[in-house]
């Protein structure tokens, strides 16, 4: 009973914190959805009919992709409870082993999925920090011209602090995230009560009349009512932090009902002043309120920004573990929490891209042209590759799965479609982003095994190399020698060329191989394999997941302690090789020259192993090699 008790305290606990990482972006949506819903641009009359179907169309959204989709179906699909679009294609990948061409698709749809995410994460700082601060229009036309600088010097301070973590400012996200979502439940309510004519778009017809009846206006328009959900991805993404349960928890508890009884507001002021759609969230606001809420709503956004910020962070790295991005300077911030890294090659390319966003665009009508490109077609992919899971692994009935596949299939592609639409006013930028990400990704994945491929032609099995080696009575100096090998039980390229500058071999010899499975974390038992070869030598085998960092120095500090292993990590030597990437067009090759220099100039600037394996620099000696491609 108490463990019972406990367990709901903790939920409760989880679902509060879920409030400001989660819910962020999907929760400043109100900012300013309803007003570009009623842009003048999709030719619809501001009619009390046309205001039920728009409010309509934004609650039956909320239900159908949120609540059924995310919460009710994608949620249910964990890889050892963490989520994403990462975790469902490894996911995806495990199920179809053996179906060469499904596999394809999977990867494929998870990279661009993954793509498309970083051009997502451009524009949501953008246009939430901006929309929030356009609040300062309403009060006062004049100060129109301090918005942009506003924002920009937001955003540079949300940037810089980055490096601080975010448990240094965690400890606010949810109070100040839980005092948002009620006042936009407070504010809805009693705007509904002054016109509750506006609960009517709770039924469906609206929202289908809405969207039928308008011609291109109607089809226009729905690129404009995805951004209400435009956060629905992060309530799966984070999953692995909070768990199912409290997520659900506070969706279902709070946030549902205030977005919904917001944007209900909102419908209810449009019909009793359609004057009001310039900026119909802070017109619901008294004089009085104006500026608090301008402040709580800057507040807010800073925080959806954040966690768009830090998901980009981790979503980078499990790209990196998987071997889609080269190796990136990550640091841990919190001694705690493994999960809190900070990426500063990420955060400064996203720092001026945002910034440039803002500049670019101007205002957060002009972004929202370029917004929900990108979201929406990460959605579909989601969809699709939650499809062949719940088919291929969980083993649901075909046609169950084909009819809902294609139920969602088609909502998604009318919102990707729509947004479409956006392309030629903006909604290129967010694509760019994400084609530019696809490409490197490609391009990685493919080098890789290009390098691969050459390095095999060059490489040794260890058993056999070192016997012929012993053989030959080699000049044992005292010491151990740790060498890092990428290829199990091969001998690595930094013994060989030891030997051949050095002339010598050290007296005790241990090689490691760092693998990543596609898993999030790895349990403890299976971290590691250690066994004896020839030589005096010893083979540790260390296991890492996607989502964890690997730290070679921690590992043998533990097996020494442990005395599992006769090595004193401070005071080996640890040989590795440094190489350098040299693009020539070769007859097998699968990679244009072009796309060899680009991955070239990757590998070139690719953090250090040592940074990277977490090897003491002091006891490192790097041997270099060139290698043609």
């Amino acid at each position: 009973m108490k463990s019972t008790e406990k367990r709901r305290k903790g939920n409760w606990l989880l679902s509060l914190a879920a409030l400001g990482v989660v819910f962020g972006d999907i929760g400043t949506s109100p900012l300013y959805a309803v007003k570009l819903i009623f842009h003048s641009r999709h030719g619809i009359p501001l009619t009390e009919t046309n205001i039920l179907g728009g409010i309509s169309a934004i609650f039956w959204a909320l239900t159908v992709i949120v609540t059924i989709k995310y919460i009710t179906l994608i949620m249910r699909l964990d890889n050892r409870s963490e989520g994403g679009i990462m975790a469902l294609m490894t996911l995806a990948m495990n199920a179809t082993a053996g179906r060469k061409y499904l596999r394809g698709f999977v990867l494929t749809a998870g990279i661009c999925g993954t793509a498309l995410f970083f051009g997502d994460a451009v524009l949501t700082p953008a246009i939430s920090v901006l929309s929030a601060v356009e609040g300062l229009e309403v009060g006062d036309k004049s100060h129109k011209a301090l918005v942009i600088p506003i924002a920009i010097g937001v955003l540079i301070g949300l940037f810089f602090v980055q490096r601080y973590g975010t448990s240094t400012v965690g400890v606010l996200f949810g109070p100040v995230t839980t005092l948002w979502f009620l006042t936009l439940l407070a504010i809805g309510v009693s705007s509904i009560v002054s016109n509750p004519q506006v609960l009517q778009a709770i039924y469906p017809i609206h929202a289908v009349n809405f969207l039928t009846n308008h011609g291109l206006g109607s089809f226009m328009v729905l690129g404009a009512v995805l951004l209400v959900f435009t956060g629905a991805e992060a309530l799966y993404t984070d999953m692995g932090h909070f768990g199912r349960t409290p997520i659900r928890m506070a969706w279902l508890g709070l946030v549902f009902p205030a977005l919904f009884l917001n944007y209900m507001g909102q419908g209810a002021l449009l019909i009793s002043d359609p004057s009001a759609v310039d900026n119909p969230f802070y017109r619901m606001f008294p004089s009085w309120g104006l500026y608090p809420v301008i402040v709580l709503a800057t507040m807010a956004t800073v925080i959806a920004s954040q966690a768009c910020i830090t998901g980009s962070f981790s979503l980078a790295k499990q790209a990196m573990q998987l071997g889609f991005l080269p190796r990136l300077s990550l640091q841990h911030t919190s001694a705690h929490l493994e999960g809190q890294i900070f990426m500063p090659g990420v955060n400064r390319l996203l720092m001026f891209l945002v910034i440039g966003a803002v500049v670019g665009f101007g205002s957060s009508t002009n972004l929202a042209s370029a917004y929900g490109v990108s979201v929406s077609g990460a959605m579909l992919l989601s969809t699709c590759l939650a499809a062949v899971v719940y088919r291929v692994q969980l083993k649901y009935n075909l046609l169950l799965c084909i009819t809902i596949a294609i139920f969602f299939i088609c909502i998604d592609l009318s919102f990707f479609s729509s947004s479409l639409l956006k392309i030629s006013h903006g909604g290129w930028f967010p694509l760019g982003l994400g084609a530019i990400a696809c490409l490197l990704m490609f391009t990685w994945r493919d080098g890789k095994e290009a390098l691969a491929l050459q390095l095999q032609r060059q490489e040794f099995k260890l058993e056999p190399y070192l016997t012929a080696l012993l053989k030959k009575n080699p000049t044992r100096v005292p010491g151990t020698a740790v060498f890092l090998t990428s290829r199990q039980l091969y001998a690595p390229h930094a013994l060989i060329y030891n030997l051949k500058h050095n002339k010598v071999l050290h007296e005790n010899l241990l090689f490691i191989t760092v693998s990543f499975v596609n898993a999030p974390r790895v349990m403890p038992g299976n971290r590691y394999i250690l066994s004896k070869i020839r030589g005096n030598g010893l083979y540790l085998l260390l296991r890492y997941g996607y989502m964890e960092q690997p730290d070679i120095w921690k590992v043998l500090k533990r097996l020494h302690l442990k005395h599992e292993l006769d090595i004193d990590p401070n005071r080996a030597s640890y040989f590795l090789t440094r190489q350098t990437i040299v693009a020539t067009k070769q007859e097998d090759s699968r990679m244009f020259l072009w796309r060899e220099r680009l991955f070239a100039a990757m590998f070139r600037n690719a953090s250090s192993a040592v940074e990277y394996y977490r090897i003491p620099v002091s006891r490192v000696i790097v041997m270099g090699e060139k290698i043609r491609i």
